[in-house]
């Protein structure tokens, strides 16, 4: 590695970063205006268009962008697992397989986007979290449940949208991040943003000699380097609007191979054309051309002597329409056109196919002061599988100011990937995975600015694609249920925050009763701090309960606790200094088992760096 550690540095930086302690003791009413603001929070992931975040009829989180400021060495796996409902499950540290398992739903059942682009590979359905960068994000939308109505396949248990940032002003800045085990990141960008146009650029470099990937003497680290820059420009004007975004990151990864190190290149690359034109005061029209390409390399052979590789493109093409046709309501109606190709050897079987699916989908919306609906419904056409028809609806309601209530049914689907068609195995006759989901809600506003929620959820999924080893061949026979609660309590003080989430989830194969891998029945994550316009501090705890590696091997995979610490200290307008420790105890706690040992996570990263603006 070119970029030399310098611990006296380092904690000197942290040192200043964490000698601040403060107190407040905010007014009531200063509380309840932060708690309103944080109801009116927009989200866009609900319903296609901005919406505040208090009248969804679903439970929508917000990874919380205090955090995404403070740690701009953070990888994708390692912010989302601030979020209760979900279980990252990372073989090792950065760069390595990460599985995200949304309310105990399959790491190939959420569904991922960035500004609407779908990230899920084609190959074997599923987001490669670990490469996805995440230097120009503004905030990661969190929507539980179903949502196959607006967005298709692979949206069972939820959505995970990445919202990137639009510039609101002129400028440049260049930010520098140093750590422990020689890892250092730079960005580097400028934005300018002038009447309704503006226009962004960003570069960015992180490497690592990483940390050991499995939990046996003299394993070795698997380092990571990836690179990448991204462009944006648009005009956004009350009557109309066009963007076009474009980012290309690669990089190499080392790994473990069957207990021997190895490697991989990568390069994922994103197209995005938006458009929107106001035909009158209520009809509004939206456009979306994009493209999504995800390579992978394997640099050593496999077993049968050949190098796997994933050449992985979707291409969507989408047009919709939002009608406010009367007071309070208003239709959306859309036709997405996808097509996804993949050109794989996948365990030394080679091939190379595509598919062709188009989605019609219809929603209408009723929004007031007392009620909030959504109901819609949606039918994809796949020449592979044929015609399929899901559906959803959902209502809030308001009992009083500080309370209300929430309940949606909807069913969801699956569409099998190329991996199951076409790699080893491969069944074209697969049916979609389908599901159907209940849920039921309370939102209680407290005194003192406290926000509190509960959720009651139940979701039956059937058409389980799984591989038949007898038959070498993939086939739909499981069927899964899972049962789960959550509880969410916020406080929002003038400076000072408090942001809790508890999960409870059994996630059940209905033929054998046994836990679903991978999947623990209690998580819980809490995170605390204090910010102001010149300092932050945030702490993170995170923690879940033990959980089954069955389908891996008979092997159960301890719980954990993990603990990190966010900080930084604006100097002047100019100069930012920050500083960062993931993981505080160092604790190398086990994630996975294979290949005949634990794999575990990255250990303790202490790091900080420093932002420089013009």
């Amino acid at each position: 590695m070119s970029t030399l550690f310098q611990p006296t540095a380092l904690v000197g930086a942290i040192a200043l970063a964490m000698g601040f302690s403060t107190s407040v003791f905010a007014a009531e009413s200063q509380d309840q205006r932060v708690v309103n603001a944080a109801l009116d929070t927009l989200v866009v992931t609900a319903t296609r268009s901005e919406e505040k975040i208090g009248n969804v009829p679903a439970r929508i989180n917000i990874i919380d962008p205090k955090i995404l400021e403070q740690s701009p060495i953070a990888e994708l796996p390692q912010l989302l697992q601030s979020d209760a409902s979900i279980n990252m499950v990372q073989s090792g540290g950065y760069g390595q397989t990460s599985s995200i398992f949304l309310r105990g739903s399959n790491s190939n059942q959420t569904l991922v986007l960035r500004d609407g682009v779908r990230l899920n590979t084609t190959s074997d359905g599923a987001a490669t979290l670990a490469f996805i960068d995440t230097t120009d994000i503004k905030q990661i939308e969190v929507l539980k449940g179903p949502a196959s109505v607006l967005y298709g396949t692979d949206a069972i248990g939820g959505v995970v949208q990445l919202v990137s940032k639009t510039p609101e002003k002129t400028g440049t800045f260049i930010t520098t991040e140093v750590g422990e085990n020689k890892t250092y990141k730079s960005v580097i960008g400028a934005d300018l943003a002038e009447n309704s146009f503006y226009a962004q650029v960003r570069g960015q470099h992180l490497e690592t000699d990483g940390t050991p990937v499995k939990d046996v003497i003299g394993a070795p680290k698997a380092s990571y380097d990836q690179k990448g820059y991204s462009a944006k420009l648009g005009i956004d004007k009350e009557n109309f609007a066009v963007s076009l975004d474009y980012s290309e990151n690669e990089g190499n990864s080392q790994y473990d191979n069957n207990g021997l190190p190895t490697d991989q290149d990568f390069k994922n690359e994103i197209i995005n054309a938006k458009g929107r034109i106001n035909l009158s005061n209520t009809v509004e029209l939206n456009a979306r051309v994009s493209q999504f390409k995800d390579k992978i390399k394997q640099n050593d052979t496999n077993w049968m002597g050949s190098y796997d590789f994933t050449h992985s493109t979707t291409q969507e093409a989408e047009l919709y329409s939002k009608w406010n046709f009367a007071n309070h309501q208003n239709i959306l109606a859309g036709v997405t056109h996808r097509n996804i190709e993949g050109d794989i050897i996948s365990w030394g079987t080679p091939y190379n196919a595509d598919i062709d699916s188009t989605g019609y989908y219809l929603q209408h919306q009723y929004n007031s002061e007392k009620i909030n609906t959504q109901v819609g419904m949606r039918v994809e056409d796949n020449e592979k599988f044929g015609t399929h028809t899901v559906a959803q609806g959902a209502i809030r309601y308001q009992l009083i100011p500080a309370t209300s209530i929430y309940a949606n049914i909807g069913s969801a689907f699956k569409a099998p990937t190329l991996n199951d068609m076409y790699a080893w195995g491969g069944n074209p006759s697969l049916e979609p995975e389908e599901s159907i989901s209940y849920e039921i809600g309370l939102d209680q506003e407290l005194a003192y600015g406290w926000n509190t929620g509960i959720s009651l959820y139940r979701t039956e999924i059937k058409n389980l694609i799984v591989a038949d080893f007898t038959l070498e061949k993939m086939l739909n026979t499981d069927k899964a249920t899972i049962e789960g609660a959550e509880l969410s309590a916020k406080w929002q003080g003038e400076y000072l925050y408090v942001n809790a989430g508890y999960q409870y989830a059994r996630a059940k194969d209905d033929s054998t009763k046994d836990d679903l891998s991978r999947r623990p029945r209690q998580n819980f994550s809490l995170t605390t701090g204090w910010k102001n316009e010149s300092f932050g501090l945030s702490t993170t705890f995170i923690a879940n309960s033990s959980y089954d590696n069955t389908v891996y091997d008979t092997i159960q995979i301890p719980g954990h606790l993990r603990i990190d610490i966010n900080s930084f200290y604006n100097i002047n307008k100019a100069i930012k200094v920050f500083a960062n420790i993931q993981n505080v105890g160092d604790s190398n706690y086990r994630t996975a088992y294979g290949n005949k040992s634990y794999y575990i996570n990255g250990g303790r990263l202490a790091s900080a760096g420093v932002t420089f603006r013009y």
